[in-house]
C-alpha cells in the first residue's frame, strides 16, 4: 500500500471511528499530515480501546488490515472485545 493509500485510509477510519473527542480527533489528523502514521494508528486504537467504544466488525477488519502497514499490530490488543455485531 502507498503512503497516500495508508494515510487516506487512516482519515477514513478516523472520520468513520466512534471518537467523539475533538482533541482525540486534531491529534490523530496532525499525526497523520506530519507521516507519522504509527502514531496516528495507535492514538486512533488506545482511544477507542481506552474509553471502551463499541465498534463493528467491518471497521475492526480495516484496522487489522492496516496496523502492518503502519508497523502497530500490537496497537490492536483488546479492541476486538469491543466488536458488537449490529
Amino acid at each position: 500500500m502507498y503512503i497516500s493509500e495508508v494515510k487516506a485510509e487512516l482519515l477514513r477510519l478516523l472520520a468513520d471511528s466512534p471518537i467523539a473527542s475533538p482533541d482525540v480527533i486534531e491529534l490523530v489528523r496532525e499525526f497523520v499530515h506530519v507521516g507519522e502514521e504509527g502514531l496516528a494508528f495507535d492514538t486512533l486504537c488506545s482511544s477507542i480501546h481506552e474509553d471502551d467504544l463499541p465498534i463493528s466488525r467491518s471497521f475492526y477488519e480495516r484496522l487489522v488490515a492496516i496496523a502492518p502497514e503502519v508497523g502497530m499490530e500490537e496497537s490492536l490488543d483488546g479492541l476486538e472485545e469491543l466488536v458488537r455485531e449490529h
